[in-house]
């Protein structure tokens, strides 16, 4: 197994394409638009946040659905309107609610260790992504919701993770810019922050002057098993044959994984986010360096270099709709102002993205049901937290995969 190709050319599909390279492979990668990171990874919240590794799989959560169901502006959306995709998706999210504690604690792991991948894999290939080593701080305006983070804490410490508790006044002095009243919060000085398309796009540049073949704004018509490989048909006729793949294409995975024998229950969950224009000076001054989490709107923060303040959240449960929804865009342009009331709005560039999310709330990470058929996606909300620990684990396998049929080929010759 010497020729991949990788499907996807976002943020899992251009870092498993450089742990490949780096593990000797012949990397060919697909992806329907012109450029890398153009779709779910290309204006997300920007943190590097294992203090948000907890997975959503409460009843908490489902009530919080139900509940909000009608209200546009809510922070979590779910249409009423049913499908059969939804509805399974939905069931099996039920289900993984035992799995509630050692899946967070999972996810802390992997997001711990991924902070290595993706800042060697920044240095090694030269790529300038407005990092931030900011820390994330979380509020809270409720008692509930604070208590609440206390128990999460716990299951971070056990993954790993160390944030320290703050006061009214610790939040305070954290960051000075932040307007509201506040029952507690936690800070996470290992967390960081940086902009997922220019990482992205600039790692994709740097692979391709390394040898890495992109075939871009291509249509895949058909993938289909070959005897021992893998055939490539887009949507012009052309067919390539490779000796193994690699399923990295976001909410398109699904699909992709059924014409290859596998089920992956991908579902689209939508996030919204607005990038600030810092055009004048004060907007410049009042916008906070340290990176934000407000657990009662579910909004993140993040400072993009001295120009730009991105602000993102929301999760909408509308199917493949792409649309950007000014009822959704609206909530965080209002907490902009409520918070940071000297920061202008004027110039707020809004952005929606589909998130592609597992059941359990766990990436989908090794082989399918066929040895040349391999996955590393369904990462939701933590695909840039992950992306670095999952590509060097599917690049892992895959590297194993081929040596142990060199091994064999070896034993049969002989």
């Amino acid at each position: 197994m010497k020729k991949i190709a990788v499907l996807g050319a976002g943020i899992t599909g251009i870092t498993t394409a450089a742990k490949l390279v780096e593990q000797g492979f012949e990397v060919t990668v697909f992806d329907r638009q012109r450029y890398a990171a153009m779709e779910t990874s290309f204006a997300n919240g920007g943190q590097l946040s294992a203090s948000n590794a907890e997975v959503w799989n409460t009843w908490s959560t489902v009530l919080k659905g139900m509940k909000w169901m009608l209200q546009a502006d809510a922070p979590l959306l779910v249409n009423p309107k049913p499908s059969w995709h939804k509805l399974s998706w939905m069931l099996e999210f039920m289900r993984h609610i035992p799995d509630y504690e050692r899946n967070t604690i999972e996810t802390t792991r992997l997001a711990i260790a991924a902070r290595q991948h993706l800042m060697a894999l920044g240095e090694q290939w030269g790529v300038n992504y407005d990092h931030s080593e900011c820390g994330i701080m979380h509020f809270y305006s409720n008692q509930k919701d604070f208590n609440h983070a206390c128990e999460v804490t716990k299951l971070l410490k056990q993954g790993g993770l160390e944030r320290e508790a703050l006061s009214p006044a610790d939040i305070k002095l954290k960051e000075p810019k932040l307007h509201g009243d506040f029952v507690g919060g936690f800070w996470t000085p290992s967390d960081s922050t940086g902009d997922i398309h220019n990482f992205t796009f600039g790692l994709a540049e740097a692979i391709r002057k390394a040898g890495v073949t992109f075939c871009m704004e291509t249509e895949l018509k058909n993938v289909s098993i070959e005897g021992n490989g893998v055939r490539v048909i887009d949507d012009q006729g052309h067919s390539t044959y490779f000796d193994g793949v690699v399923v990295c294409a976001g909410v398109g995975s699904r699909e992709l994984a059924r014409k290859l024998g596998d089920r992956v229950n991908i579902y689209p969950v939508k996030g919204y986010s607005i990038t600030v224009n810092l055009r004048d000076q004060l907007s410049q001054d009042s916008a906070p360096l340290v990176s934000l989490l407000d657990d009662e709107t579910k909004i993140v923060t993040s400072r993009l270099g001295p120009n730009r303040f991105r602000i993102a959240g929301t999760a909408e449960f509308n199917g493949n709709n792409r649309d950007i929804r000014q009822d959704r865009i609206e909530p965080l342009i209002k907490w902009c102002n409520r918070h940071f009331p000297d920061v202008s709005t004027e110039s707020s560039v809004p952005w929606a993205g589909l998130r592609p999310m597992m059941p359990n709330m766990m990436p989908k990470v090794g082989r399918g049901r066929h040895p040349q058929v391999f996955y590393n996606t369904g990462h939701g909300h933590l695909g840039w937290t992950l992306s670095g620990a999952t590509a060097d684990m599917i690049a892992n396998v895959m590297a194993a995969a081929r040596d142990e049929n060199r091994s064999f080929s070896k034993v049969a010759l002989s």
